[in-house]
């Protein structure tokens, strides 16, 4: 059995909610977790060491612009060589955004575009590079519903998670047959989060039935895929409450 101690977990988009249960899971089996948020968050993502840390696992963060290229080639360099061999990444950023298609600016689109799409390319590409010389480890992108579809006032967020989704299909077909997991995660409903409960009073409500997503639920499919035996891998899954429509 691997020892997972010799190896590190990056999870990119480590907020509050599910990144920061994704980074708990990895950690509590062993990984050296690597979350990675914006420089601005660095002071959340240090709370979130500190806590994985005490507890006796190990973390190290990262205040990072996803969408730089310099940044992201850099911040995989690091990890490499001052904390362990990467076995795992999570691309797992939020950039739901809501404005009509006459009201969209081109500094919104390709904002939003940047941020879920272009950000997940290099995060995938230079953990590719890595992984490849050793011929295993999981690559893995957070989508949502509108992976699937397009909703009205969604143009942007939409364009883009369609586009990640492309680009989790066409790694998994290059990479897997190199030993390397490359899986996409749609999730379909709404999370146990603080926007949730300011906001949508009505639906945070059902959390009392499971009727929104759990983060440490979450957390827990993400840890179960990457556990899989190569011989039935998953490469798409959708997670959704129980009660959810789709």
């Amino acid at each position: 059995m691997k020892d997972l101690s010799k190896f590190s977990a990056v999870i990119i988009g480590a907020g509050d909610a599910t990144g920061s249960a994704i980074t708990r899971k990895f950690a509590s089996q062993g990984y050296k977790v690597c979350p990675v948020r914006r420089p601005k968050s660095i002071l959340k993502l240090n709370t979130l060491c500190d806590d994985i840390n005490q507890s006796g696992g190990f973390a190290k963060g990262f205040g990072v612009d996803a969408r730089d290229e310099d940044e992201i080639i850099g911040l995989f360099k690091e990890i490499e060589e001052s904390v362990a061999p990467i076995d795992v990444v999570v691309f797992n950023p939020g950039a739901n955004v809501y404005f009509p298609i006459v009201e969209t600016s081109s500094r919104v689109y390709r904002k939003v575009w940047e941020m879920a799409a272009y950000a997940g390319f290099l995060t995938g590409r230079e953990a590719a590079k890595y992984m490849k010389e050793r011929g295993h480890g999981s690559i893995f992108f957070t989508g949502a519903t509108a992976s699937l579809r397009g909703s009205s006032g969604f143009s942007a967020f939409a364009g883009a998670k369609f586009a990640l989704r492309a680009l989790a299909q066409s790694m998994a077909r290059e990479l897997g047959p190199q030993g390397i997991h490359v899986a996409h995660f749609i999730i379909d409903g709404a999370i146990d989060t603080e926007f949730i409960k300011e906001l949508f009073p009505e639906t945070y409500a059902l959390k009392e039935q499971d009727g929104i997503l759990r983060p440490d639920m979450i957390a827990e499919n993400y840890w179960n895929i990457h556990s899989q035996h190569r011989s039935a891998w998953t490469h798409e899954i959708d997670l959704r409450p129980y009660m959810e429509k789709f």
